[in-house]
């Protein structure tokens, strides 16, 4: 995790409302996803992600009023991604083995896209209060969505949320390891960890 101290990250200058202003915020974000896993935080510009974006360098600063905040949007982007994989697995009380499935692969996508984007973001993109305070909100959620999740497969455990805990950690674990080293898309690895997952929540299990 970078130890180094950021100033205030300033937010969006503004939202948008219209079709095409929010169109140009997510094609900036997205180049800016894509500018950041690709070069870094050191090799991070909007010069460059608004070349990748296809857009002026005015556009960009029109909604981003520096890099940190536009790092910033791309956090929150990746969390709000990451939080709807598991609230839809979730989703319907399907048969554990198709929620498996669909965490897994969802996960999957989610970390496939940019695969080091993740690792820029904790290692070495500034973050300050607002950054933490999002990844704080963030954690809480997930841990929300994940609970709820094993208690649909284990209602009589009192212990969900420790089992929601070492559930997450195990499969967050095995995702980014596995997008550091190029095999996310490995199917043994998907297969294993979709086993793991039907192992752990099965009510067979004791």
């Amino acid at each position: 995790m970078s130890t180094r101290i950021a100033k205030s990250v300033p937010r969006m200058r503004k939202a948008p409302r219209q079709a095409r202003s929010i169109a140009t915020v997510e094609a900036i974000i997205e180049a800016g996803a894509r500018v950041l896993s690709e070069l870094g935080w050191g090799g991070f510009s909007t010069n460059k992600v608004a070349e990748a974006a296809g857009v002026s360098i005015g556009s960009l600063y029109q909604y981003f009023p520096d890099k940190l905040a536009l790092v910033e949007a791309i956090r929150r982007r990746h969390f709000d991604h990451v939080l709807s994989v598991i609230r839809e697995a979730a989703a319907d009380e399907k048969p554990l083995r198709q929620f498996a499935r669909e965490l897994v692969r969802g996960m999957i996508d989610a970390h496939s896209i940019h695969p080091t984007l993740h690792q820029v973001l904790l290692d070495e993109a500034p973050g300050d209060r607002g950054s933490r305070a999002a990844h704080a909100s963030f954690q809480s959620r997930y841990l929300e969505h994940y609970t709820a999740a094993v208690t649909q497969y284990r209602r009589r455990r009192k212990d969900t949320e420790t089992m929601a805990r070492v559930l997450s950690s195990a499969i967050e674990g095995v995702i980014h390891n596995a997008a550091r080293r190029n095999m996310l898309e490995a199917p043994e690895l998907q297969k294993q960890l979709v086993e793991l997952i039907f192992a752990y929540l099965s009510p067979a299990t004791r």
